[in-house]
């Protein structure tokens, strides 16, 4: 079992609270603060999560500098208060940077089918008409 420090705690909460501004933002139609407000939480979550050096070696790798580039582009035109491009450019970045961690989630998300208790209430569910 890994131990998680407490530095790793307060990142996840910080990543958390990010995404949930981040999601607000949007749903008030691009409020440039809530933004803003939300990418400085998940970028500082990120760094309290897996540290400085590593969050600054993934961001600057060779192969990841047009994502990077991108990400930090829109991260950068949000704070400028041009939060529809900033989003877009933020976004494309965000495929981009991640390109290699989707097929990992999704292969995480359809093992979920494989737990008894989900598979036994996803079946049920599927059978009602």
């Amino acid at each position: 079992m890994v131990a998680i420090t407490e530095f790793q705690k307060i990142g996840i909460g910080l990543v958390g609270f990010g995404l949930f501004f981040l999601l607000f933002g949007v749903l008030l139609y691009f409020d440039s603060v809530l933004l803003a407000f939300g990418n400085i939480l998940f970028l500082t979550g990120l760094t309290f999560i897996i540290g400085f050096t590593r969050t600054s070696h993934f961001f600057f790798q060779k192969h990841k500098f047009r994502g990077s580039f991108f990400f930090l582009g829109g991260v950068s035109l949000v704070l400028c208060r041009w939060p529809v491009i900033g989003m877009l450019v933020e976004g494309y970045g965000f495929i981009v940077l991640f390109r290699s961690f989707f097929p990992m989630a999704l292969g995480f998300g359809l093992s979920v089918v494989n737990i008894p208790f989900l598979n036994a209430f996803l079946q049920s569910g599927s059978s009602m008409v």
